[in-house]
């Protein structure tokens, strides 16, 4: 059987277009990922711009020209953080249901956070005799999930999302470029902050971390010139390195951040924050490396798909 799963982020607009195998195994037909920065001052004005509902629109519009190739048998779309928190969406509601001829399913926090989980170990050699804690840094939010894959199914004992991601925190923070040391130190306390009441983890095996601020991270640490999933997704990066990484960037301005080797550039803006995000909750499990995957909420909800009645 052949999904498409669109998930709508608060910075990123992703499209996974996966063909379903025995077992529920997914194969990637298509992968696209936008970034069309929709949560654009919503952490200030608590509703979503006309700008950043027209940018979206248009990458819908693409999206959907290629679903209707591929003819998937199942279509699913997901909002986050960015349509939880603003007024304004109705246009993006109807835009979804006239291109993709569903209603957009905007997800709590705690599905957010469950369907990041599924998505994320895919792929990975997870020992499911084993708790493994998962992050994803979104634009809005992080959603934080600690549990185990027991015979290819996800067993959750915790599951948050917190009010934090790196598009808020940079609108919230900074004001400088580059951000001043007081600006960082300020993102990094209100992290800390936010993950206070997270379990610690019972062993030294590294977290996994998803989305676009872990996968640039990463890209960066390898020096990619051009992205390259087969690298980056499984990769380990140790904490130190990736501390190393985020000064780099922090040190200089957005255009030259932008030429770093592995940058994203319409991601240049926000990684500093979404850096000192990753590293506040590396720090609180006082972990030693993170595990990247480039997988997350789209590739969840199209197991979800598959695996439905």
């Amino acid at each position: 059987m052949r999904v498409a799963a669109i998930d709508i982020g608060t910075n990123t607009a992703l499209l996974l277009v996966a063909d379903g195998g025995a077992g529920g195994a997914l194969r990637a037909v298509v992968e696209r990922a936008s970034i069309t920065r929709l949560g654009e001052g919503v952490d200030r004005s608590r509703s979503l711009s006309s700008a950043a509902v027209a940018r979206t629109h248009l990458c819908l519009e693409q999206y959907a020209r290629q679903v209707r190739e591929l003819s998937p048998q199942r279509v699913a779309v997901v909002g986050t953080s960015a349509m939880r928190d603003a007024q304004g969406g109705q246009e993006l509601r109807e835009c979804v249901r006239l291109l993709f001829g569903v209603d957009v399913r905007v997800l709590s926090g705690e599905e957010e956070a469950r369907l990041a989980f599924r998505g994320a170990v895919g792929g990975l050699a997870i020992d499911g005799r084993k708790d493994c804690a998962v992050f994803d840094i979104g634009g809005g939010s992080t959603e934080v999930v600690i549990g185990r894959v027991e015979e290819g199914v996800p067993r959750i004992g915790f599951a948050a999302s917190y009010n934090v991601g790196s598009v808020r925190l940079t609108e919230r923070h900074f004001t400088h470029d580059p951000p001043t040391e007081a600006e960082r130190v300020t993102v990094t306390q209100s992290a800390r902050g936010a993950f206070m009441n997270v379990p610690l983890l019972p062993d030294s095996s590294p977290p996994v971390g998803i989305a676009g601020t872990m996968t640039t991270l990463a890209a960066v640490a390898l020096g990619l010139e051009n992205y390259d999933g087969p690298r980056v997704h499984g990769h380990i990066l140790p904490t130190a390195e990736l501390r190393g990484v985020v000064q780099r960037l922090a040190a200089v301005n957005l255009e030259k951040r932008k030429q770093v080797p592995g940058m994203e550039p319409k991601r240049a803006d926000v990684i500093v924050a979404g850096g000192l995000l990753a590293l506040a909750v590396l720090d609180h499990w006082t972990a030693g490396a993170v595990r990247i995957s480039d997988r997350g909420v789209r590739w969840g909800l199209a197991e979800e798909l598959l695996l439905s009645p």
